[in-house]
């Protein structure tokens, strides 16, 4: 599972993952953020006609065909597992996958975080509802996946991390081959170089967990 998760590196650092630029209204208000939930914008880089591009996106993704974005479920996760068979995932599977910049992320008040404290991908899928009215909302989700031996005493899932130097594989529509092809990728991550941090005590640790 992945319900929280921070990004706080400094926009310098960030910005050659995110191919060396942000959209203008996006750069302009980005800040770290130590404690990022379902619902509120995420910071996310996909591909669209054929070009690589960031977006900022709401944590809870609402299908394409939902007919009442009001009452209509906005799950946050999902399952690796059933991706491709779920109605409201198989779309966005196919056609819209996309990549979430973390630094960290929290089970049960534990940061799991890289040694490095460097950056890495949640893999997760998007979507674009549009409504009667023209109006659009861009949302997205992150797939989880079975857990290592890090994260398994305190969850039963964990979120897809995709490595270094495969975003373009990712983020590619793709079917049948294709799709299969990124299946490896849907497994378990190597927990060497990760580490957990216990839930914060100290009022310096607390301003950090948010």
């Amino acid at each position: 599972m992945c319900g929280r998760f921070c990004l706080t590196t400094a926009l310098d650092q960030l910005l050659p993952r995110l191919g060396g630029r942000l959209p203008a209204q996006l750069e302009r208000h980005y800040a770290p953020r130590t404690l990022i939930q379902p619902g509120e914008p995420v910071l996310a880089l996909r591909q669209e006609h054929g070009l690589l591009a960031s977006a900022l996106m709401l944590w809870g993704l609402l299908p394409e065909w939902a007919r009442d974005p009001l009452n209509a479920p906005r799950p946050f996760n999902a399952r690796s597992e059933t991706v491709a068979e779920k109605a409201s995932f198989r779309g966005a599977w196919r056609h819209r996958r996309c990549l979430l910049p973390a630094d960290g992320f929290l089970e049960k008040g534990w940061l799991i975080r890289r040694l490095d404290r460097q950056p890495f991908w949640l893999a997760g899928l998007w979507d674009r509802w549009i409504g009667p009215d023209g109006s659009e909302l861009e949302s997205c989700c992150v797939l989880t996946t079975s857990p290592n031996a890090l994260v398994q005493p305190l969850h039963q899932r964990m979120p897809v991390l995709l490595p270094d130097g495969l975003e373009q594989a990712w983020l590619a529509p793709a079917d049948g081959a294709g799709l299969r092809a990124l299946q490896p990728l849907l497994s378990g991550w190597d927990p060497s170089g990760w580490e957990a941090v216990p839930p914060p005590r100290s009022r310096e640790q607390l301003s950090f967990f948010g």
